[in-house]
């Protein structure tokens, strides 16, 4: 992962994508998306410079981390590193994931704690329950509810994200992230920031399965013009909460 103590007039995104954990599709486009980002988010394409920002907003560093394995035990180990590190500090989160074959993009509002009963890439169970009554209060998300949101505004970024995308494409709010390993990935960073009571500025977008470069161009610009529209939607809560 890039490293990167942020100055004050910049703002740092991370995007994490999968790996591939299915023999049918050896190429996850989650992961191609996410790599094929840039360093900084850039200027406005055409129809998005039609759209005003409330607030201007400062150069946008986009750090990527992948691909990520499709490992209980991998994603647990590597969500705390991602908030906690002291060499970079994290302004917002972005996980992406990849869905089934219908061409929709969806953001999610909320990930599950329970229901993980599907086996990890490596065949392994999650067994969170006897883990749960083994270790009591000792257990990493005892005292966190069943479903956390996005500590974002998801209904703003949702009308800032249509705004700005081609014309045509289904975007959607989802409330169900698929009690498998997307839904893990956002749960752990969702329950990591609840623990610390810190803003949940984490988002997960789900994209579809393909990995045409066709379906992966136009999920490289929808992924962009979502960093953008979480980016202003935040930035805007931010100078609104200091006033």
């Amino acid at each position: 992962m890039d490293s990167l103590n942020a100055p004050k007039d910049e703002l740092t995104v991370l995007v994490t994508g999968f790996a591939p954990f299915e023999e049918q599709h050896p190429v996850n486009p989650a992961w191609e998306i996410t790599a094929s980002l840039p360093d900084y988010l850039p200027p406005d394409r055409a129809k998005a410079s039609t759209h005003h920002a409330a607030v201007p907003l400062p150069a946008v560093r986009i750090l990527k981390q992948g691909p990520v394995r499709v490992n209980y035990q991998v994603v647990r180990n590597m969500v705390p590193k991602i908030w906690d590190s002291p060499e970079q500090t994290i302004d917002y989160a972005i996980h992406i994931g990849m869905a089934g074959p219908d061409l929709v993009y969806s953001i999610e509002r909320r990930g599950h704690r329970d229901g993980y009963e599907k086996p990890d890439v490596d065949g392994q169970l999650l067994r969170d329950g006897p883990r749960r009554q083994r270790e009591g209060d000792k257990w990493i998300w005892h005292g966190v509810p069943e479903q956390l949101l996005t500590g974002l505004d998801i209904e703003k970024i949702h009308k800032r994200w249509v705004e700005r995308s081609p014309d045509g494409l289904r975007l959607q709010i989802s409330d169900d992230a698929g009690h498998y390993m997307c839904d893990f990935i956002y749960f752990s960073s969702l329950a990591h920031l609840y623990k610390q009571k810190r803003h949940k500025k984490v988002i997960f977008l789900h994209v579809p399965l393909h990995s045409d470069q066709e379906s992966l161009d136009r999920g490289k610009e929808l992924a962009l013009q979502l960093i953008k529209s979480v980016c202003e939607t935040g930035l805007k809560e931010d100078l609104m909460s200091h006033q």
